[in-house]
């Protein structure tokens, strides 16, 4: 199989790409990379060789004998290679700075204060509890929904953008599974919960949930 993504079930950035995957109908084989079980295995010099920034998700497209690192890069990659399936941005440049731009709320200003090795850090140099590291993550994802929820009240339809499904809804839905389990009360969010729903009904987005991973523990 040409496409291979490495990933953790609980990943949002793998989750992303998943969904992205799964929009296009593309098959892909799937490689769990363990995130904490040994001291990681993305620490594992395998890995390293594979991704230097030992961070999931990696994507390998041995059609085009390309690596790629970022799950941002490796949508659009998919996009532009495929873009007869699902386009995943708009074709008018303005609405495509848009979509990028809410894309980008999650995936740079809320997603990685949270990442894994983040919160691992705020414990081990900081000694910061549980409590105080769940407390982190919820405090940065409402003040990042804050935001969002805003944006959407002027563009918001079935989804992010109207009634299509594009980047913008790729990056929300895992970031609302990141809320959830960091006790973030969406009726504060009722668009973001609204578009969730919605996104849950399609099929893409079902099997792309950590749960329904092959590694899901």
């Amino acid at each position: 199989m040409a496409l291979k993504l490495y990933g953790y079930w609980r990943s949002s950035a793998t989750y992303r790409v998943r969904i992205a995957l799964n929009l296009k109908g593309l098959e892909y084989e799937y490689i769990p990379v363990h995130l904490v079980k040994d001291g990681g295995e993305q620490n594992k010099d395998e890995y390293v060789r594979l991704n230097p920034s030992q961070l999931v998700p990696t994507l390998v497209d041995d059609e085009e004998d390309i690596i790629l690192s970022q799950s941002m890069s490796m949508i659009e990659y998919l996009d532009e290679k495929y873009p007869d399936r699902t386009p995943l941005l708009p074709a008018h440049a303005l609405e495509r700075a848009r979509v990028r731009a809410l894309a980008m709320d999650v995936a740079c200003d809320v997603q990685p204060i949270a990442n894994l090795r983040v919160l691992n850090a705020l414990k081990s140099q900081f000694d910061a509890s549980q409590e105080q590291v769940v407390a982190w993550a919820a405090e940065w994802t409402r003040r990042g929904f804050t935001t969002i929820e805003k944006r959407l009240q002027t563009q918001a339809g079935k989804y992010c953008f109207g009634f299509d499904v594009t980047l913008a809804d790729v990056c929300l839905i895992p970031q609302i599974y990141n809320a959830k389990r960091f006790g973030v009360e969406l009726t504060d969010f009722p668009l973001i919960k609204k578009i969730g729903e919605n996104c849950e009904e399609l099929a893409a987005f079902q099997r792309a949930r950590p749960e329904n991973q092959p590694d899901a523990q």
